[in-house]
């Protein structure tokens, strides 16, 4: 018998492997959106600009979930290939849901540690439209890469012991880390490089000659 469990636990190993699927924002997409208030009109990007992406993550219990994300058509690929990187070198995501589902409230995702992207929002502390309402973002395990101010206030109380950024958790995104490192290499900017207002969270591929909002 347990020859044969180990069998299985090889067999399975060798055939997880790492998938995605970019779609455009189809009909039900849409009305998840609109009734989760994540997208209106008057909004800075139309939805034939953004994409929907399912993909592959692995948990933090270590199973393999599938999750949705929504970015910009511009980084779509870009998403989907640090993803892919992400999932090889085992990089575990808490979740992966549409900030539909917490009905658009920012605030509640992160609660949720839930990493996600597109959100027709302000920035924080800003009356600017955020990267995020462009699709040009995406935020990473949220309660363990906090937000941190220029005062070094953090919101969510779960966040406080992260505060100290160490290798303490698998999920913490340093300088060095793998997972940083990524992104990176795909051409994204990270909010943990800023220098005194620190977005742990936080990456995004921006050109600013194209786009000359402040967010």
């Amino acid at each position: 018998m347990r020859k044969i469990f180990l069998l299985t636990i090889l067999t399975t190993a060798l055939f997880s492997v790492f998938n995605a699927n970019i779609t455009p924002i189809t009909p039900a997409i849409k009305d998840r959106m609109v009734k989760g208030n994540s997208w209106h009109k008057g909004c800075p990007v139309p939805l034939k600009n953004l994409r929907y992406i399912s993909v592959k993550y692995h948990s933090f219990s270590g199973e393999d979930r599938v999750g949705e994300l929504i970015v910009n058509k511009d980084i779509a690929n870009s998403i989907v290939w640090v993803m892919e990187e992400l999932y090889n070198i085992g990089y575990p995501i808490r979740q992966m849901r549409l900030v539909s589902d917490f009905n658009g409230d920012d605030w509640k995702s992160i609660e949720a540690d839930n990493t996600s992207a597109f959100n027709c929002r302000k920035a924080t502390g800003s009356t600017k439209w955020s990267r995020h309402s462009f699709g040009k973002a995406i935020d990473i395990n949220p309660i363990e890469n906090p937000y941190i101010s220029k005062r070094g206030h953090i919101s969510h109380k779960k966040s406080l012991r992260y505060r100290k950024r160490v290798p303490n958790h698998r999920a913490v995104l340093l300088e060095d880390s793998l997972a940083t490192q990524i992104f990176k290499r795909h051409g994204f900017k990270w909010g943990g490089d800023w220098r005194y207002t620190k977005d742990y969270q936080h990456f995004f591929k921006w050109d600013i000659k194209l786009n000359p909002f402040k967010i």
